[in-house]
């Protein structure tokens, strides 16, 4: 088969694609692969016999499993990341078309695939603040704890300044007119924060995401594109990718935030 057919080949069967990802994990025998689609042998036939003729697995003479081509490995591996990303817009697609993701660098956008193995956490309209109560029990089971806040929830400042106290590493980057909210209506609360041994606050401008990532999860919310903060809906990762991801973002704000030195 020639190569321009290659392209077809793989986004017009679902079979076929997952065939290519899968025997991309490691070469397989017909009984695995017939169990991990559920499907029979006449079933999967066909998919098998079209993606050797187009060299992009093979049977093993020796060891009689399915495996992939080189030519088959190169193209799995940059068809991956574009599955994953489809996969993850699909999941929620009205999460990305409706909201606000000029608070995510480029580079970052380009990773979305990082998160395929997110949950989205969507609250009823009779209580919008159901998902904060998961935010909440997740940051509590954590060691380390990292978040960007251009909103002001009435229950946090008590609940970072419990978490301080405990010498849970927390590190906080408020946009101003948060900041200014909280000095002004819970000024102990910023004093025993801020006095507490691992703790740090750092101050940004403006934000236009919201997000917190420790050591067990990664939790971000968005604005809609109107301007107003949607409190309804979180995405929420407990994978390793999701995690770094997170971290990365962190990285990015922290690189434009202002340390707060108590007293100056």
């Amino acid at each position: 088969m020639k190569s321009k057919g290659l392209l077809s080949l793989l986004t017009f069967s679902e079979k076929r694609r997952d065939l290519l990802l899968f025997l991309l994990e490691q070469p397989s025998s017909l009984t695995n692969i017939r169990k991990k689609f559920d499907v029979s042998s006449p079933e999967i036939a066909p998919r098998i016999r079209e993606m050797e003729s187009a060299n992009l697995m093979y049977k093993d003479p020796s060891t009689k499993m399915y495996t992939l081509s080189t030519t088959g490995k190169i193209i799995a591996k940059s068809f991956k990341p574009f599955v994953d990303m489809v996969d993850l817009i699909e999941k929620n697609e009205d999460f990305w078309n409706d909201h606000d993701l000029s608070g995510i660098p480029d580079y970052l956008l380009d990773r979305l695939a990082d998160l395929k193995d997110c949950t989205f956490y969507v609250d009823r309209l009779e209580n919008i603040y159901d998902s904060h109560k998961t935010f909440t029990e997740n940051i509590a089971n954590s060691n380390v704890i990292k978040g960007v806040s251009p909103i002001f929830f009435p229950s946090y400042p008590e609940f970072f300044t419990q978490l301080a106290e405990k010498d849970v590493p927390t590190t906080l980057i408020l946009t101003e007119n948060i900041y200014d909210k909280v000095k002004h209506e819970h000024a102990e609360k910023m004093r025993a924060y801020c006095d507490a041994k691992y703790t740090e606050l750092y101050l940004l401008d403006s934000a236009k995401v919201a997000f917190v990532v420790t050591d067990v999860f990664f939790s971000m919310s968005l604005f809609f594109k109107s301007g107003n903060y949607d409190p309804r809906t979180d995405l929420i990762c407990f994978d390793n990718m999701g995690i770094q991801w997170g971290n990365d973002l962190f990285e990015y704000y922290l690189s434009k935030a202002k340390k707060y030195e108590m007293g100056i």
